[in-house]
């Protein structure tokens, strides 16, 4: 009897659990199923995932409306974005691979003085990124991305550009026959067609240059044209290029644009690279004169390290600054004491332009009445005392074209060396797609 009443307790109690289980069950049939993630891409020995697209999406979605920009259709955009992520992720594999990392400490910084610029404290600027829907965490790796794939860059194709004296002269030479110095605001649309493309590439180029040129002429905006079917990096950015000298554009890109007015857009014209379609934002007079105030000053350098402190380098300085105060000459000092370069020439660097130095010590220079000493200043090199021996007025004009001339010759040819890199990494990678898969 017992035994019986123990197996029918026993049944009750498991009927009572299967009777819970599956309410439990139903209950939760009724809330609503949420997706799981998956894997969209296989690039080389990474992958990328549904949701980090559709994050990106959101965010791409949010910075257009905040420009101003029509916002693609989502198929559109999907394609823009998969394709910038693939590009992004073989190049931090790369930097990975090849030792480039940042550390949080310098991170940290960073993001510092993106706060600060921002006039923000970072506990406030943290809560603005949460009010804007953006998670401190992400943002905070973005950036980390955002400086290995910058130093990336700079060691594997900014630091081989090379630019020769004669391509200076050369460059020069042309703006002055041109009499041409104007700067020009240029956006462009790029459909990507290498030299050595089929004839099947260059029909379905075709084919899409009329397809923009319709949309351009139907009232479409050239920012979205530029979303929807550039192939450009920054097509979803507009296809901005920034201010440009007609010395940075190749000759048949200015010959065009100098055709336009703001706001006109160009025909359609073929490159080494593909199809471009130009619009010029607007127009400004470059400079013909500079004239700079130059400052003759020199200082005194004491550099902290193993045996002399921070704290023994300010005591230190600051009892050399009392002695000139008392009238030891200034360079007898530097030669004793500097642990510049220009201590053998007593402290002497020479005339100096705007820019030549830190801010901190240009700050202070500008701030001293001729023959004046400075009191004592600390930079990321160590301790300074200034002394401003004169100031003048100088025409910069001609070291000024040739730096502006290195400087736009050598963004040319960046930006080019630039898109070859990225594709010829593209090329080379094994890329698998997994978006249209389903489970």
């Amino acid at each position: 009897m017992m035994k019986r009443l123990s197996t029918l307790l026993l049944s009750t109690v498991v009927f009572a659990l299967c009777a819970a289980q599956t309410t439990t069950l139903l209950a939760a049939d009724k809330r609503p199923i949420e997706k799981m993630d998956r894997i969209i891409a296989v690039v080389d020995q990474s992958v990328i995932t549904e949701r980090e697209m559709l994050n990106r999406m959101e965010s791409v979605k949010t910075q257009m409306i905040k420009k101003g920009v029509e916002v693609p259709p989502d198929d559109v955009l999907q394609k823009q974005i998969l394709e910038r992520l693939i590009v992004d992720s073989l190049q931090l594999q790369l930097a990975a691979q090849t030792g480039i990392k940042v550390e949080d400490a310098q991170l940290d910084k960073t993001i510092e003085r993106i706060a600060e610029q921002n006039n923000l404290t970072l506990p406030a600027f943290k809560k603005a990124l949460e009010e804007d829907g953006t998670q401190f965490y992400k943002f905070r790796e973005d950036i980390r991305n955002d400086i290995i794939m910058a130093r990336l860059r700079e060691r594997d194709v900014d630091n081989k550009v090379n630019i020769s004296e004669a391509e200076i002269d050369n460059y020069l030479t042309t703006q002055e026959k041109e009499g041409d110095l104007d700067e020009f605001n240029i956006s462009q649309i790029l459909i990507r067609l290498p030299e050595d493309s089929s004839p099947e590439d260059i029909q379905k180029a075709r084919a899409r240059t009329e397809q923009i040129t319709k949309a351009l002429s139907e009232g479409m905006s050239f920012e979205k044209v530029s979303a929807n079917f550039s192939d450009a990096p920054n097509a979803l950015d507009g296809g901005s290029l920034g201010w440009r000298s007609g010395q940075q554009m190749p000759a048949q890109f200015l010959e065009l644009v100098k055709t336009l007015q703001p706001g006109g857009v160009s025909r359609p014209i073929r490159s080494g690279t593909g199809v471009h379609i130009l619009k010029l934002n607007d127009r400004r007079a470059g400079a013909s004169t500079l004239i700079v105030e130059q400052t003759h000053v020199r200082h005194i350098l004491l550099k902290p390290n193993e045996v002399l402190s921070d704290k023994e380098a300010k005591q230190k300085i600051e009892g050399i600054k009392e002695r000139i105060d008392h009238g030891t000459p200034f360079q007898d000092m530097a030669r004793q004491y500097s642990d510049d370069g220009s201590a053998s020439s007593g402290g002497d660097l020479g005339w100096i332009s705007p820019g030549d130095t830190v801010p901190v010590f240009e700050k202070t220079m500008a701030e001293l009445a001729v023959n004046e000493v400075s009191a004592p200043i600390r930079s990321q090199f160590g301790w300074h005392l200034i002394q401003v021996l004169e100031r003048r007025k100088q025409d910069m004009s001609k070291e000024s074209k040739r730096l502006k001339a290195r400087q736009e010759i050598r963004a040319r040819k960046a930006e080019e060396s630039y898109n070859d890199w990225i594709h010829e990494l593209r090329d080379k990678a094994f890329v698998e797609m997994r978006l249209e898969d389903k489970f």
